[in-house]
């Protein structure tokens, strides 16, 4: 049965509607960053850029780094963004924009975030890498789709009562990254994750300018929770709901982190620009030699 025209939206052109793409402007490996204007920071390395669309926050490139077909897309900060992206990149390749039914052959997309983050535990360096292994949503993407399957609650459970988290906040999920992918792009050189997905930059991840938060024990709680033999690494915005969503589709999604402050220690780096290129660099040098 065909998709209803208020659920699949299509612009005049034929692209999807927020993205403004169309099937043939993605490739299968495609790298996610927050900020439009990074977007070219990574393709300044491809060796040909096919095309360049923009629509709002969400700027698209797609190229050919060392052989190898990649797009490039600016998310926007959040999860809610997440959501938005992730449906309808897999509505460029699933879901025939003629017929608008879901194809019979669906097509799985190697989905990498590279993005910037924070530690939470005082021994994670300034400037070091961390590839997310398990994420946790403190936002409330996931609760709105058919997802216990995917689910740890047995994670989450054990964290909601170590942060005596109040019972008006959206409960917590947590997700796993893909292994296959994600253990293609760990090494010596990055660290192993266990990361937050805040719902915002400011209260939501402990900071302070002049409103009061709920909870000002939050982040050393957390700094202090440990399951199993996992301890919270670090904090950011759109991990846990990439990994849901990409999940629930069949993607394979993993999360590599430049870690530019240390809530602890209170540091920042003193060269942001060179951590995320040398990120960004290596990302694409593990991605190209990722079997298809």
């Amino acid at each position: 049965m065909p998709i209803a025209n208020s659920e699949l939206i299509l612009n005049s052109d034929g692209s999807i509607y927020h993205l403004h793409l169309k099937p043939e402007h993605i490739a299968k490996n495609i790298i996610t960053v927050g900020d439009p204007d990074r977007v070219s920071q990574v393709t300044k390395h491809f060796n040909h850029i096919e095309c360049s669309i923009q629509k709002r926050e969400f700027h698209t490139q797609t190229g050919i780094y060392r052989g190898k077909r990649i797009t490039v897309i600016s998310t926007g900060i959040g999860t809610d963004n997440i959501d938005i992206v992730l449906n309808e990149l897999d509505a460029l390749v699933n879901i025939d924009f003629k017929t608008k039914e879901v194809k019979k052959n669906l097509t799985s997309l190697n989905i990498i975030r590279v993005g910037t983050s924070g530690a939470i535990q005082s021994y994670i360096p300034i400037d070091s890498y961390i590839v997310t292994e398990v994420a946790i949503g403190f936002d409330s993407l996931l609760h709105f789709y058919d997802s216990a399957a995917i689910q740890f609650p047995q994670i989450s459970t054990a964290l909601v009562a170590h942060l005596n988290w109040a019972t008006d906040k959206s409960v917590p999920y947590v997700v796993l990254f893909d292994k296959k992918l994600g253990r293609h792009m760990q090494s010596d050189l990055t660290q192993k994750g266990f990361t937050i997905t805040n719902a915002g930059f400011y209260g939501p991840q402990g900071r302070t300018l002049r409103l009061a938060i709920s909870d000002t024990a939050m982040n050393t709680k957390i700094n202090s929770f440990q399951y199993a033999d996992k301890k919270i690494t670090n904090l950011e915005m759109e991990t846990a709901g990439i990994y849901g969503i990409a999940k629930l589709l069949g993607h394979r999604a993993v999360s590599m982190n430049a870690i530019l402050a240390n809530r602890i220690t209170g540091e920042f780096s003193t060269n942001p620009q060179k951590t995320i290129d040398n990120l960004i660099k290596y990302t694409l040098d593990k991605l190209v030699v990722y079997p298809e």
